[in-house]
This record gives C-alpha cells, sequence and structure tokens, in this order.
C-alpha cells in the first residue's frame, strides 16, 4: 500500500505519483492514467484503458461472424 497526499495545484486538488508507483504502472509524465470504479465501490488505478478492451471483444466478435466476407474483401 502507498499512502498518498491530496494537494492543491492551482485551482484544482491532485496527487503526486512516487517514482515506484508510476514504474509499476509503466508510465511517465503526460501519459494517460485511468481510474475505474470496482463493483465494491472501491477503485482502481491503470494505465490501460478499460473500453478498449469491450472494442476489441465486439471486433473480434465481427471478424469472427464475418470471416469469410473480410477474407473476400481482402483480395
Amino acid at each position: 500500500m502507498v499512502a498518498l497526499k491530496v494537494r492543491k495545484f492551482g485551482n484544482s486538488l491532485g496527487v503526486v505519483l512516487p517514482k515506484e508507483v508510476l514504474n509499476r504502472l509503466h508510465s511517465n509524465e503526460g501519459a494517460q492514467l485511468f481510474l475505474v470504479e470496482a463493483p465494491d465501490s472501491s477503485y482502481r488505478l491503470t494505465a490501460f484503458d478499460p473500453g478498449f478492451e469491450e472494442k476489441m471483444a465486439k471486433a473480434e466478435d465481427i471478424i469472427q461472424r464475418y470471416r469469410n466476407t473480410l477474407h473476400e474483401l481482402s483480395k
């Protein structure tokens, strides 16, 4: 567990992530991080867009259903 302190940055509030946390998230300055609410009302911080997984699942479904059509279009 890493304790973070809420600080004022201009007119906003924020937290500073320690270098060890950024390394584990494979993140750096300017990168996007996503704060995702979990079903148990907790939060999870991730460097990966949770919506991307859903979009890829839909794309794979389409690719699977229209495999022959896509194959013919690729010729």
